[in-house]
């Protein structure tokens, strides 16, 4: 019978997971959309660089291999129509991963707008725009895309469906891993076979969503693109999209696989009396012990063979897709990944599988606590060598643990991995006073054993009586509380089958019959008393009963008791009895301070490890640190967000006639330490360029109290100013000061943040 936890404690279990996940998604809440982990190194033209004459083609460099379509790259002129020729141009050479398009001759002057997409080779979608100019920088009404890709509601569902697929992966493969390494008994625990036949739909349910959000996650960002059937049709050719396939294609294998656990292997491993191979016929010699052992051990080999094989394939497909399939030493890289992944289902999902059968089960025996604690530490042994790699491969330096995302994420994945596995300490000292105090325990019933078969030699009974006095009483406690509900129960339904017999008596049916089976039933219920054995000396336990058979049985019915019991009546007595069972269950189960500590230990392991996940799905959403610093190394060591060339758009109002305008500042290539490129325009509040008396430049840094640092830009045309050289000696931010004279007494100056990589 599987025993149930009471309701305020299965409450409390849920309250924690509950707050462990609350936890984890105040603190990573925001790090969904993911970062782009190809990024774009360079281009040609260059961002918002002004070029004399309209090149041939716009080309892009990436750090990593990317894929691309003809729609991946578009270019729009000022007036925000596509003027590329459409198709992709593939300008891969070696290990320089780049894209280009076509351009048609006699493009006019004017700012035109680049739009680029692409999936990078780990599956996560990247996405950007920039601007050149041709002559002169110009108004534009092209509109870039406002939403990153891989972002938005698509992205945050798709983000959430990888989540819960490590999370199914991890229930299957670590609770099948803990019922056949650790636990055989186990398969017949419900609530084990719910946590991994939920594991499997979860993992199941979440593929094919991710399989049906693949389109607008790395496409229009649309979700109602999940059902365009072309779009799918494209994604199942992909590498991402073959991986989800043969995931499915595992999955099924899986199915089977969690049929035979829970089918022909429980019922192997069912005790005798159960459902099983009874007593009688193993006396009988109906079943040979030897076959049925050789048989329970060929199970246990076929099924895990079977599950490392299946568990393996599913882990391969998310190194086939994920960050090992790129990048540095790929060919070792993929095998390490699925190493990863077996171990931390192996040590997270058998610790679910531990906390539900601690709480929702039967007790557990020491033996199997013992071997899952062997099993977890070897897992720990498996990720901290799988782990030192990876962290070397996607971190590469010492510096890029503090100074990239993906390197404070890593240490926080770390920490999180010491606190996990001091709680397995705690849990692994629990489990040795358990061991402890079972061995006392034997100790002591052993004592009593011996002290009772001394007295029954003697004669005595007293005794023998007290060494079993205090488990009797308990026993006898609550006997008489179950036969209690079950009087109460029997006497309520003898009121009602009274009153059934008052209504057919009337009618001419004789009812003594029903009032005779309540009453028959009520006997059934309560506990025999105990023979007194000097008032039966004599008995014979053995002796049957003597029986007259009736020659003429009466065919009409009859005053005495029935003998066809009532199916309803049966039903409920068999209620009361497993209530019973289950009541026992658990007061010998929460009286145990050792499997009460245990089972606290690994409620918090459960927690930390749920918070852990989510950690180590943001982490494989986050551009890896090595491929930061390659960005980087290819921009002259500046990082990506700073090195850019600075546009700002500056309103202006001196006060006076024509004194409304709007100025824009270009600063290339917006660096410190290098000699940079002021551009100046100013024009009027209908966007024609106009000319002003005087204008102003300076920049100040107050962080480091430098400056002003004046420029002093020269006028080269209607509303055009110009400046060469301007040198910003160090990164960070500055304010750049814009003074704009209208007349002789009318001015204003503006003051705008820039920040300089």
């Amino acid at each position: 019978m599987v025993t149930t936890g009471p309701p305020a404690r299965r409450s409390a279990v849920l309250r924690m997971l509950v707050v462990a996940v609350a936890l984890a998604g105040a603190l990573f809440g925001g790090a969904v959309p993911a970062s782009a982990h190809a990024a774009l190194t360079g281009s040609t033209p260059a961002q918002g660089s002004v070029v004399d004459r309209a090149p041939e083609q716009v080309s892009l460099t990436f750090s990593e291999g990317v894929a691309m379509g003809d729609d991946s790259i578009r270019v729009l002129d000022p007036h925000g129509k596509r003027v590329d020729r459409g198709k992709l141009r593939n300008l891969c050479s070696g290990a320089t991963v780049k894209y280009g398009t076509g351009l048609p001759p006699g493009l006019g002057n004017g700012t035109y707008t680049v739009a680029w997409q692409a999936v990078s080779a780990d599956s996560h979608p990247v996405s950007g725009a920039f601007t050149f100019s041709v002559g002169a920088p110009s108004k534009s009404s092209a509109a870039a895309p406002q939403q990153e890709a891989g972002g938005g509601l698509v992205g945050a569902l798709y983000g959430i469906a990888r989540c819960l697929a490590y999370a199914g992966f991890v229930l299957m493969a670590g609770g099948a891993a803990f019922v056949v390494a650790c636990r055989p008994a186990a398969a017949l625990v419900r609530s084990v076979q719910r946590l991994v036949v939920q594991g499997w739909a979860l993992l199941t349910g979440t593929t094919v969503a991710m399989l049906l959000l693949r389109t607008p996650y790395t496409g229009s960002g649309d979700l109602a693109d999940v059902f365009d059937l072309g779009g799918l049709q494209q994604v199942l050719l992909t590498k991402p999209g073959a991986a989800l396939v043969s995931r499915l294609l595992l999955l099924a294998a899986a199915a089977l696989f969690v049929a035979v656990l829970f089918g022909a292997f429980a019922r192997a491993h069912e005790p005798a009396g159960a459902g099983g191979t009874t007593d009688a016929e193993r006396e009988a010699g109906a079943v040979d012990p030897a076959e049925e052992a050789r048989r329970r051990k060929d199970l246990t080999f076929g099924l895990g063979i079977g599950g490392v094989i299946v568990a393996t394939g599913l882990a391969a497909t998310w190194a086939m897709a994920e960050h090992a399939s790129t990048g540095l030493q790929p060919a070792v890289a993929m095998p390490v990944d699925v190493l990863h992944l077996l171990a931390v289902a192996a040590w997270l999902g058998g610790l679910a599988t531990l906390l539900v059968s601690l709480y929702w089960g039967p007790p557990v025996e020491r033996t199997a606590v013992r071997r899952f604690s062997r099993i977890a530490f070897g897992s720990v042994v498996v990720l901290a060598a799988t782990g030192g790699y990876q962290s070397w491969r996607q971190v590469g330096t010492w510096s890029a643990l503090t100074g990239t995302a993906y390197g404070r994420l890593l240490l926080l994945k770390v920490g999180l991995v010491a606190v996990l596995v001091g709680i397995a300490w705690v849990s692994r000292r629990w489990t040795a006073r358990l061991g402890e105090a079972r061995a006392a325990e034997d100790t002591a019933a052993a004592a009593e054993a011996g002290d009772t078969a001394a007295a029954a030699e003697a004669g005595g009974t007293v005794a023998a009586t007290e060494a079993g006095g205090t488990a009797a009483a308990t026993d006898a406690a609550e006997v008489a509380d179950a036969a209690q509900e079950a009087g109460e129960a029997v006497e309520r339904q003898s009121a009602k089958a009274a009153g059934k017999a008052t209504g057919k008596a009337a009618a001419g049916v004789p009812a003594a019959s029903s009032i005779a089976t309540a009453t028959a039933t009520a006997t059934a219920a309560s506990p025999a008393p105990d023979p007194d054995p000097e008032e039966t000396p004599d008995a014979d336990p053995e002796a049957a009963p003597e029986t007259t058979p009736n020659p003429d049985p009466d065919p009409e019915p009859h005053l005495g008791p029935s003998t066809d019991p009532d199916p309803t009546r049966a039903a409920q007595l068999a209620r009361q009895q497993a209530a019973l069972r289950t009541a026992r269950t658990k007061r010998l189960r929460d009286a145990d301070p050792e499997r009460l500590g245990l089972r606290r230990s690994v409620l918090a392991e459960a927690s930390v490890a749920v918070v852990l996940l989510v950690v180590t799905t943001v982490l494989t959403a986050t551009e890896p640190a090595r491929t930061e610093a390659a960005v980087q190394a290819a921009s002259g060591g500046q990082s990506t967000a700073s090195n850019q060339p600075q546009v700002l758009t500056v309103p202006f109002d001196t006060g006076g006639p024509h004194g409304k305008g709007t100025a824009r500042v270009d600063l290339d290539p917006g660096r410190s330490g290098n000699a940079n490129e002021l551009r100046l325009r100013l024009s009027d509040p209908s966007g024609k360029a106009m000319d002003v008396p005087e204008v102003k430049v300076s920049f100040t840094q107050k962080a480091k109290k430098l400056g002003p640092l004046p420029v002093v830009p020269r006028h080269t045309g209607t509303g055009h100013w110009r400046a060469s050289g301007v040198q910003l000696p160090v990164p960070g931010q500055w304010q750049l000061s814009l003074l704009v004279r209208t007349s002789d007494i009318d001015q204003v100056t503006e003051i705008r943040n820039v920040k300089i990589g």
